[in-house]
């Protein structure tokens, strides 16, 4: 009797796992958020500074992904998000085209296309390599004027970064922010104005270049465009696609400065904790984190959960070519599963999103 009842209840749990599986979800809405240069070290760093927690324990289906250029073991930020923004591996350097320079669509512009919300939202300058892979198609990932000039070809509805210097100081003598106006956005000029705003597209360019270090003062910008952006966009019916980037957790790998890139990997966190918070009442958004590659090749020699203190050492001043994890939560999260390309972020949120590239 007691083998029959194991038995009959294996069969349930089969059935239930079958069913579970046959009625994949989609999901209305994607957070793509990525913490440039976060490897596991830099998260665990993270989690001890934050005295033994961050938001990324909430989280259950996890991988890797395997980040190498088309010319190189070891990505650049380019060819990192151009991967995941178009499918396509690339060359370190390359924005939004693939190996033959040949431009590529992005997740962005295909979420446009389906009448999405869209919104890129930056700690670095805006026109710099991983938020200008999903808007712009460069062959140089330093042609920022170029890159800010892609901007106008694509109707992003909200756009939050550094960099305004190439936009209205720029060699040809145009003022893009004056192009942007022009084409319905408001420019915003500070946090609080950016914080009020209820509708509509804008653009707040917060640096005129790179943006200063959350260790000398930028405070909770990357909060706070993170609310105001699922705040605005979740208002489209037809759903939305952001991209969030914690772009100076790579800066600190490449200083070898380790209080900085635990400062930055904390306070990203505060942005992974909102967008999880917003997908587990919303119930239609898959919140995807990830990294572009590692930067430093950090190891942590030693720490504190009680303190937060953390000490590390790093072996390069450049990128490494380790395999980073993959977070996902909410519907769709179980393909997220396992070792693959990089490129396959693409086809998943692609698919999970049921996107047309005709």
């Amino acid at each position: 009797m007691k083998n029959v009842i194991s038995i009959s209840f294996l069969y349930l749990l089969a059935i239930t796992a079958f069913g579970q599986s046959s009625t994949i979800k989609y999901p209305k809405n994607i957070i793509f958020l990525i913490g440039d240069g976060m490897g596991v070290s830099q998260i665990y760093a993270g989690l001890t500074a934050n005295k033994g927690h961050l938001a990324l324990e909430r989280i259950r289906h996890i991988g890797f992904h395997k980040n190498q250029a088309s010319d190189n073991y070891v990505t650049d930020s380019a060819a990192g998000a151009t991967a995941f923004s178009t499918g396509k591996k690339t060359y370190n350097g390359a924005i939004g085209v693939d190996a033959t320079q040949t431009p590529q669509v992005t997740l962005l512009e295909l979420a446009e296309k389906k009448g999405m919300a869209t919104g890129l939202v930056s700690t670095a300058d805006i026109t710099d390599a991983t938020p200008a892979a999903f808007i712009a198609h460069q062959i140089k990932r330093n042609m920022h004027d170029e890159i800010a000039k892609d901007f106008l070809k694509t109707d992003v509805d909200i756009v939050v970064g550094g960099g305004r210097k190439s936009f209205d100081q720029r060699k040809d003598g145009q003022n893009l922010l004056d192009s942007l106006k022009s084409k319905k956005y408001q420019v915003v000029e500070s946090l609080a104005e950016m914080n009020a705003m209820k509708q509509g597209k804008f653009i707040y360019l917060y640096a005129p270049g790179d943006p200063i270090k959350m260790s000398e003062g930028r405070g909770d910008i990357l909060l706070d465009a993170t609310n105001k952006s699922m705040e605005l966009l979740s208002k489209n019916k037809k759903g939305f696609f952001v991209m969030i980037e914690g772009g100076q957790i790579d800066w600190g790998g490449h200083a070898n400065d380790t209080n900085y890139a635990v400062s930055e990997m904390v306070d990203f966190n505060k942005s992974i904790d909102a967008a999880l918070n917003f997908a587990e009442k919303d119930k239609e958004t898959l919140v995807l984190i990830t990294a572009d590659h590692e930067t430093g090749g950090m190891a942590l020699l030693g720490g504190d959960m009680t303190t937060g203190e953390v000490k590390a050492s790093f072996i390069t001043k450049g990128h490494t070519g380790q395999m980073v994890p993959v977070f996902a939560y909410g519907p769709g999260s179980e393909a997220f599963q396992g070792i693959y390309q990089n490129t396959a972020i693409f086809d998943k949120l692609k698919a999970a999103l049921r996107l047309s590239q005709k």
